[in-house]
């Protein structure tokens, strides 16, 4: 019983303590709250040589003034694209290595240059083309179409790099033994 009653007063000298810490000198409380004054005091009048609009002021989230966004532009331009992106030199330099790469019957190799062509321009028909000629090269007709397809979406309004593309994409249909996709793609390209 001796712990139990020793145990009581070591947590009532604590707790005593602890109350003690929550008073600042002279008995007042040392909580202040939000906005920096003690609720004793009255708050700060406006200053009468400052304009009501420079002066600071703390607002609540319900008396926030509302400060209108500005509107868009309406002469934005679209969403595609006249013409696929320009190949940046990086992007440029992996696409002549992975030509090099297909020359020398390395496809996966080219495959994984283009790639990373690709994610440096990803708007470029260009880039999508070549990925398309590397996976035909590696016998994988199917990613060869999609890549063909992918790159007549970014090509935009370039009737060159269009007209690549769906004689590209009819040799890959051909080659799947998807006659008529062959023949629909070669109109499309003698219509440019």
């Amino acid at each position: 019983m001796k712990k139990v009653g020793i145990a009581r007063s070591a947590c009532l000298a604590l707790f005593v303590g602890l109350a003690g810490c929550a008073t600042g000198p002279g008995g007042g409380s040392i909580y202040v709250p939000v906005g920096g004054e003690d609720r004793g005091q009255a708050p700060e009048p406006p200053r009468a040589d400052i304009p009501d609009d420079q002066q600071e002021r703390v607002w609540r989230k319900s008396e926030q003034p509302v400060v209108s966004k500005p509107k868009p532009d309406d002469t934005r331009s679209p969403s595609y694209s006249e013409s696929g992106d320009q190949l940046p030199a990086a992007a440029q330099a992996l696409v002549r290595d992975a030509e090099q790469r297909l020359r020398q019957g390395d496809p996966a190799g080219a495959i994984a240059r283009l790639e990373r062509a690709q994610r440096i321009a990803p708007r470029s028909s260009e880039v999508y083309f070549k990925l398309a000629e590397a996976y035909v090269a590696g016998d994988n007709l199917g990613a060869a179409e999609q890549f063909t397809l992918k790159g007549l979406s970014v090509a935009g309004s370039d009737e060159r790099m269009q007209r690549s593309g769906w004689l590209l994409l009819a040799d890959i249909r051909r080659a799947r033994g998807n006659v008529a996709g062959a023949d629909q793609a070669e109109a499309r390209a003698s219509a440019l």
